[in-house]
């Protein structure tokens, strides 16, 4: 289970050290193999442990190339999708076009989101927190058929 709100500076290579309370974990569920794409509607990343990302797959291969909607969300979350491997120091590297799309720099917060981890900027996730507090009372829970089952 990942959870949680970890800050982390990335090194100058753009390697993240996962906590030390998540790597056994990794090592044993995934042997330490995950995959990061974009999160298509926030300025984050989504970091998934390899068995998780399989499932995401299953559904995205299911959508229709045809519809516009599901054609688009195929081509990012599967276009940005790269492999990533815990180094022997717990590590994970982060290739320049992840944290090019989410604005990330020497600071970032990795916040488990039960299956999977999102990667943010620090400055980005403390504006984000205090906008997702103020919105939940004016929200629009509405979303598509198809999508409703549909979860990342």
């Amino acid at each position: 289970m990942l959870r949680g709100a970890h800050a982390i500076a990335l090194d100058t290579k753009g390697r993240l050290a996962v906590p030390t309370r998540y790597r056994d974990w990794l090592r044993e569920e995934c042997e330490g193999q995950l995959v990061c794409t974009i999160d298509i509607a926030n300025p984050c990343l989504l970091l998934y442990p390899l068995c998780e990302w399989e499932e995401i797959e299953k559904k995205l291969k299911s959508l229709s190339g045809m519809n516009p909607v599901e054609r688009r969300l195929q081509r990012l979350l599967l276009g940005y999708a790269s492999e990533c491997e815990l180094d022997g120091n717990g590590r994970l590297l982060l290739s320049a076009p992840l944290r090019q799309h989410a604005g990330l720099d020497k600071q970032v917060m990795l916040v488990g989101q039960l299956n999977k981890f999102e990667i943010w900027s620090e400055t980005r996730w403390l504006q984000q927190v205090d906008e997702d507090i103020q919105a939940l009372p004016e929200m629009d829970w509405t979303i598509s058929d198809k999508l409703r089952d549909f979860s990342l």
